[in-house]
């Protein structure tokens, strides 16, 4: 996905320096744009995915880079709700999730002792 040419019909190669187009109206790389809408999200702020889509997002993009996001323990969903999830916070959780080993797990925001296999709640 990154390298993508964008061609605008009725626009020559040489007149683009002149042009000023916003990432948002444009196919940026999935980094750039994961970049961006988590520096949109205020830290210790919770926004909602229309207030991202208000602030000139597609949709789609916007659900497929919370995903992305989510899924690098940066962020945390509930619902149609996003926030930032502070160092401590994201550590935390990438420790736990990427640890096996580890007793515990999080799930809904507790932390909760895991469940052993075989074994009946």
């Amino acid at each position: 996905m990154s390298g993508r040419r964008i061609f605008i019909h009725g626009i020559r190669p040489g007149d683009l320096k002149n042009i000023c187009l916003s990432p948002r109206l444009v196919r940026v790389r999935d980094g750039d744009l994961d970049w961006e809408i988590y520096h949109a999200l205020p830290y210790g702020e919770v926004r909602t995915v229309g207030d991202l889509v208000k602030a000139g997002y597609d949709p789609a993009m916007v659900e497929v880079s919370l995903s992305r996001l989510e899924r690098s323990c940066l962020i945390e969903r509930k619902g149609d709700s996003v926030r930032t999830l502070s160092f401590q916070e994201a550590f935390i959780l990438c420790c736990m999730k990427n640890d096996r080993e580890s007793p515990f797990c999080i799930e809904n925001g507790l932390i909760k002792l895991r469940r052993k296999e075989g074994r009946k709640p």
